[in-house]
Formats: structure tokens, C-alpha cells, sequence
């Protein structure tokens, strides 16, 4: 948990998930069943976390988990979203930083990736500036209807920066391991 002198940061419980519509009713916020969120919580508590004003209101969240073998032994980011009140101020930059630590230090992975639309220019550009790039397309990721871009950010574990190395050709979400 961190605090500066407008949010409070701590873990994500089941009782939130009534309260985060103000940051779920974005478009490009990928939102899932109760059962989801909930399994998610149930596996991987550690890669949640929430923002909060000093009123209560929730400003932002992030959610992952941990998967792969060997060298593919990586965090993921399954979801990140910043109420739009609350954006431009680095909570994204906070959250990110918070999962590439758990990835890092509690799971010792090799890199940690996402998806996103390839229509969401503002996301990928964020996102390159924290270091990820794009490792591959997806075709038809989102409901079949929009591609995905695969992101990927190396973690020290990756010494010669294998993960990151782009795939020259789009692959199918049937394709995905």
C-alpha cells in the first residue's frame, strides 16, 4: 500500500467489484463477469490493486496474473483502467510499475505483456513509454471484430531480451499459448 496526499493504493477485494463502474464504462475497458474477477482475485490476489481518492472514490485498478513455462514464465496485465477524472496524472505509470514488481520480484518472470486494440492509439503510445513494444499482432482478438497488438516489456530475468523479439507475421488467438 502507498499513500501520497490525494490516493491511497491497497488491494483489490470482492466487495469492489459493486463500486467500479466509474471506471469500468470506458470503451476500450474490457469488462468481465463477477465469476472472472472473482476467480482471478482467487488466484492471483497479488496482482490487484486499487486506487482510491481520499473520498472514497475508486480512481483506478489494475489486474493480472502469472503464467507461461520456462523462458514464457511471464506477469500479464488483464486489465488497467484510470477513471477519466483521474488520468493524465501517472496512476497508470503507478499501476503498471506495481504489477512489473510483483511479476518481477514475487514470480521471478522473464517479461511481462498485454493486449490491446489496435484502434486505441493513446494506450499503445502510453505504454511505449513505459517501456513496452509490440511483439505481435493478434487477428480478430477482440470478439473477432478489432485486432490486438500483444505488448511485451522484458523483466531483468531476460538477460538477452529474448521475449521482446517481434514476430514478423500476425498470428490468430488459436495460436496464443
Amino acid at each position: 500500500v502507498f499513500h501520497s496526499l490525494m490516493t491511497t493504493t491497497r488491494r483489490f477485494t470482492a466487495d469492489d467489484l459493486f463500486r467500479f463502474n466509474n471506471l469500468n464504462l470506458d470503451y476500450f475497458t474490457e469488462t468481465y463477469n463477477i465469476q472472472f474477477y472473482v476467480q482471478y482475485l482467487c488466484q492471483w490476489p497479488e496482482y490487484f490493486l486499487l486506487a482510491e481518492s481520499p473520498q472514497g472514490r475508486q480512481m483506478s485498478y489494475i489486474m493480472g496474473k502469472v503464467e507461461g513455462l520456462n523462458e514464457n514464465w511471464h506477469g500479464h496485465v488483464t486489465a488497467l483502467t484510470v477513471a477519466p477524472e483521474y488520468r493524465r496524472i501517472r496512476m497508470a505509470d503507478k499501476m503498471m510499475a506495481f504489477l512489473e514488481e510483483v511479476s518481477e520480484r514475487v514470480h521471478d518472470g522473464y517479461f511481462v505483456d498485454l493486449f490491446v486494440r489496435v484502434s486505441n492509439a493513446v494506450a499503445i503510445d502510453m505504454y511505449k513509454k513505459f517501456g513496452y513494444t509490440v511483439y505481435r499482432e493478434v487477428i480478430g482478438y477482440y470478439s473477432g471484430e478489432e485486432n490486438a497488438y500483444d505488448m511485451r516489456k522484458a523483466l531483468p530475468r531476460d538477460v538477452h531480451k529474448k521475449s521482446i523479439i517481434p514476430l514478423p507475421h500476425p498470428v490468430y488467438p488459436s495460436d496464443l499459448d
